[in-house]
């Protein structure tokens, strides 16, 4: 279809030369000689594009562009006039025109306008439309659960996602605690403003500093200009804190002050800033243990934990597990263009029985592998353990492994679960330890935790 053009312009012979020039490009062309039938004409038809003279009788272009505006009229306003100003040009830019033409122009002039001006609105329809696709995504209703405990967790999103106070999010690795927070955000109303996230235990505590609150030229040998920092660029949105427990306590002072003031100074800098973000933080750690151990600042949790939404593991919540499993099949299907699969029935009752350490990440890792690796149609039990056999949890699901017996003495007098816990922590992480050589990262993956939490736990436990 056509685009359409509508011509505002007092002198006939320009209208006539441009609809000629337009026409013969395509476009469907109307024309007005002054503002008052412009807006005649705007009220019963729609353009795509407006070109529109400055000075006409009746009514000029910049009083028909302040009704444009003011009505919200859609369309592309391209000003034209032979006795502009820079201040005209201004003026007609802050109304919301999109560019200033002097006459007299080249007709290459207008058309490469038009084209600009096509290829920009081309650019915000698709830009509203990513922002739509994402903002449906993290939609609570789009959120796959059976479970009454993740209703919960849904209900407080509901409840608290339009406040700007903080928010913690707790849960083992995997469960999504980054999902919930981008369900606070895109729900809300700062979802227009950006998000960003960043994990504090996945920069050096040299550079963390510098990401968060940002630099000055010269403040360090590698600062080569002034940089802003995340907490500015999520100015007006949302900041996600992952991993937060493993924030160095240097960088927890700035961050408390920067949450009791709402300012920030760049490093190396002397100007404070005003910085209007929400935080919203997660961990899978126990932050009242780190708080009794020394190694969080008190003030700081309690200034975080002013929400605190839960997200429960998966073996918690073993009716989400197919639900979740068909939503993994069928994307994985689409997104490696594979035919129609289903999981049988023992299949299915073999996933959902499973006790998913790594939580829904590990689920979705094992669902792309039997897409990747499985035939179409049916895949039974039997094809289910065999492609498992394949990773990490193969051996568990198969139940063929060697076992090994935890012993953890309990005191009848005193039987502290903590005690108990940490004690079976310790025997668990040696015993990794033993069987991949020393090798941490790979000990971490065979015990279902992150890199960070092992080293903390070892430290903690004094194993080498």
């Amino acid at each position: 279809m056509a685009e359409r053009i509508l011509v505002v312009d007092d002198e006939e012979s320009l209208r006539d030369v441009l609809k000629r020039l337009l026409s013969a490009e395509g476009y469907h062309v109307s024309h007005a000689e002054n503002g008052k039938k412009a807006l005649a004409l705007l009220a019963r038809e729609r353009f795509d594009y407006l070109l529109c003279d400055i000075r006409m009788p009746v009514m000029g272009g910049i009083e028909l562009l302040r009704e444009i505006t003011s009505r919200e009229i859609p369309g592309t306003v391209i000003m034209m006039s032979a006795f502009g100003s820079v201040e005209t040009a201004v003026e007609a830019m802050k109304l919301g025109a999109y560019d200033y033409i002097s006459k007299p122009f080249m007709s290459d002039e207008i058309l490469l306008t038009l084209r600009k001006a096509r290829e920009r609105e081309s650019l915000r329809r698709e830009n509203e439309a990513l922002r739509e696709e994402v903002q449906k995504a993290f939609r609570p209703e789009m959120l796959l659960y059976a479970s009454r405990s993740m209703d919960d967790v849904v209900r407080m999103v509901e409840k608290v996602k339009d406040y700007d106070t903080t928010a913690l999010v707790t849960g083992e690795s995997g469960t999504g605690k980054e999902l919930v927070a981008r369900m606070l955000h895109y729900g809300g109303r700062r979802k227009d403003r950006p998000f960003v996230a960043i994990n504090c235990g996945a920069i050096p505590e040299t550079l963390l500093e510098s990401e968060l609150f940002g630099h000055r030229k010269g403040a360090f040998t590698e600062a080569k200009s002034d940089r802003a920092g995340l907490i500015e660029e999520a100015n007006g949105g949302t900041l996600f804190l992952d991993e937060i427990g493993e924030l160095p306590l240097t960088l927890q002072t700035k961050l408390l002050r920067f949450l009791q003031e709402g300012e920030l100074r760049r490093l190396g800098d002397t100007e404070v800033r005003k910085v209007n973000v929400r935080i919203v933080a997660a961990t899978a750690r126990d932050l009242e243990q780190e708080v009794s151990a020394g190694s969080f600042r008190e003030d700081l949790y309690y200034r975080l934990n002013v929400i605190r939404i839960h997200v429960p593991p998966l073996r918690e919540r073993r009716e989400d597990v197919p639900l979740l499993a068909e939503h993994f099949l069928a994307s994985f299907r689409r997104k490696f263009r594979k035919g129609e699969m289903r999981f049988s029935p023992e299949a299915m009752e073999t996933l959902a029985g499973h006790d998913w350490r790594g939580n829904v990440r590990e689920l979705e890792n094992v669902i792309e592998r039997c897409v990747l690796l499985g035939g179409e149609g049916e895949i039974s039990r039997e094809q289910l353990v065999s492609i498992w056999e394949g990773g990490a949890a193969g051996e568990r699901v198969a139940d063929r492994s060697p076992r090994v017996v935890i012993r953890v003495p309990v005191p009848l007098a005193n039987p502290d679960l903590k005690n108990a816990v940490k004690e079976m922590e310790r025997q668990l992480i040696r015993l990794a330890l033993e069987r991949t050589g020393g090798s941490r990262p790979k000990a971490a993956e065979l015990l279902g935790i992150s890199h960070p939490a092992l080293l903390y736990k070892a430290k903690e436990y004094g194993i080498n």
